[in-house]
């Protein structure tokens, strides 16, 4: 598979109309504010309304995180990057994910706008709530957390310089998946799934 060549600087309109385009874009702070107050309140939520002991809590939590690393793994992998059998998947794959491959130094783009963050999020909770009952405030508080931590780590990644410690490897993993293997390493926040799945390069 060829690799097109990013060109790493400057941005493209999605839309001609500006007020969706301003839509489109959002500064990384806006949405980690959101999701890390929607992670503390859903978690006062379950703890004050003793809907799980504290240790119940820690797991549910814990699993509602793990869960979010493998959502990112599927969502990026067949999702994002949706093979152009058609002009319309060609057109849905490269609006939501191939502008990042041709402009990956664009920080307006490098996370979810406010609004359709707050959206997201509560939909997550209706949909766990349905399925897990009183579990989804715990849930929900952990895939939220594990979705702030893929926006902050993506971000720093595009953003900042190669540190020289082992969080390096984040750096490598993802760099490989923008300039050489882009049909590879679809974990941003984590390379397990890549692991699990054997989408290692």
């Amino acid at each position: 598979m060829e690799v097109a060549k990013s060109k790493v600087k400057g941005t493209r309109h999605v839309f001609e109309n500006k007020i969706l385009e301003r839509l489109t874009r959002t500064h990384i702070a806006v949405p980690l504010t959101i999701f890390s107050l929607y992670t503390i309140g859903l978690l006062y939520w379950s703890v004050d309304n003793q809907f799980l002991n504290i240790w119940q809590t820690i797991g549910v939590f814990t699993l509602g995180t793990l869960s979010f690393t493998f959502i990112e793994y599927l969502i990026h992998r067949y999702l994002f990057h949706l093979p152009p059998t058609t002009e319309l998947k060609a057109k849905i794959a490269y609006g939501i994910h191939g502008i990042h491959h041709d402009y990956p130094k664009d920080k307006g783009r490098l996370a979810m706008p406010p609004l359709l963050s707050i959206v997201m999020a509560t939909g997550l909770l209706f949909l766990f709530e349905i399925l897990m009952g009183t579990m989804s405030f715990a849930f929900t508080a952990g895939f939220i957390l594990g979705y702030a931590g893929y926006l902050f780590v993506h971000y720093i990644i595009h953003a900042f310089r190669v540190p020289k410690n082992p969080f390096k490897i984040l750096w490598i993993h993802h760099g490989i998946h923008h300039h050489k293997s882009p049909d590879k390493a679809f974990g941003v926040s984590s390379p397990l799934w890549d692991y699990v799945f054997r989408t290692m390069p």
